[in-house]
């Protein structure tokens, strides 16, 4: 029996699809160098995964035949093969068998997922842990709890945006039928949380959600660029909590399913997660108890050594 999942006990009774997860946008954008524009990570993929991100995000491209993680263009930002990408990650959970991680990709360029990704899934290993609803699209109340995911060994949600076929690659399941998203290359660092992109047949709060919690800093003629300098405030968990009270309405009165930021390194993205998972914001009924009765101890303890200091004086 699985008793840690994701770090913590009290999320292996958890569904999947009520828990919130960091992500890492552009997950492969890493580098150290300040004037690489393109960049959205310092920390490599091995480390934004040691840090806590349990979800990766990255966009692909066709490179000379190959299928790449690029910013845009390949001639912009090169992140490696998808297959070099995707060997990383499966170095990580096999020495991290209590971790379900989620893996997000954009294929802008309609690649075939049966001739060119499912191969690259499979030569890697990482389609032997590929979760497979048991129908397509899964409402958000159907998935499976962590360690229901972890003791079947299929603990890696795969979820990309463009031209999937399920009949052909089940485990490459559409986006946007199942996770709804605010807009993303926000410049307006308070986040307004609204629903950007999404698809049917569910109803809105019958999706996952991710908040595309990264800024952007504009410059003339709309160039925007990934706005560093403002990391820390940006994944603070002030700010994290506060676009994730502003979605609740569209989310069904829940906390979000993901949370997609620049720069993991920067910041308490983390923090905010784990006071997410606690019942923080959505006004969860048992988190509510636990903080009563914790707090009433605490002035039942302070009361009594109030009492006992001044009856010894």
């Amino acid at each position: 029996r699985t008793t840690i999942c994701n770090g913590r006990a009290d999320l292996c009774n958890r569904s999947y699809g009520n828990v919130t997860f960091i992500g890492a946008h552009d997950s492969f954008t890493f580098s150290s160098d300040p004037l690489a524009l393109a960049r959205t990570q310092t920390e490599d993929l091995t480390s934004q995964l040691e840090s806590g991100v349990r979800l990766l995000q990255a966009q692909s491209h066709m490179s000379n035949g190959v299928l790449h993680f690029c910013h845009t263009s390949c001639l912009l930002f090169d992140g490696g093969t998808v297959a070099n990408y995707l060997t990383t990650v499966k170095q990580f959970l096999d020495k991290n068998p209590n971790e379900v991680l989620t893996l997000l990709f954009t294929n802008p360029e309609g690649v075939s997922v049966s001739t060119i990704w499912d191969p690259i899934f499979n030569s890697t290993g990482m389609s032997e842990l590929a979760y497979v609803p048991p129908s397509i699209p899964a409402k958000q109340s159907e998935w499976p709890t962590l360690s229901e995911m972890i003791q079947s060994g299929k603990r890696v949600v795969v979820f990309m945006d463009f031209n999937t076929n399920t009949s052909a690659v089940p485990y490459i399941l559409p986006e946007f039928e199942m996770v709804w998203e605010t807009p993303f290359d926000v410049v307006n660092s308070s986040f307004p949380c609204s629903i950007d992109r999404i698809s049917g047949p569910l109803a809105d709060e019958d999706h996952m959600n991710l908040l595309n919690h990264f800024l952007d800093i504009q410059f003339p003629f709309n160039i925007t660029i990934p706005y560093e300098v403002a990391a820390n405030t940006t994944n603070s968990v002030s700010s994290i909590l506060n676009e994730s009270r502003g979605c609740l309405p569209l989310n069904g009165g829940r906390n979000p399913n993901f949370i997609l930021i620049d720069w993991v390194s920067i910041g308490n993205a983390t923090g905010a997660a784990n006071l997410l998972n606690s019942g923080i914001i959505n006004g969860d009924a048992s988190f509510r108890a636990q903080t009563f009765w914790s707090l009433a101890w605490m002035v039942m303890i302070w009361s009594w050594w109030t009492v006992l200091t001044q009856t010894s004086s």
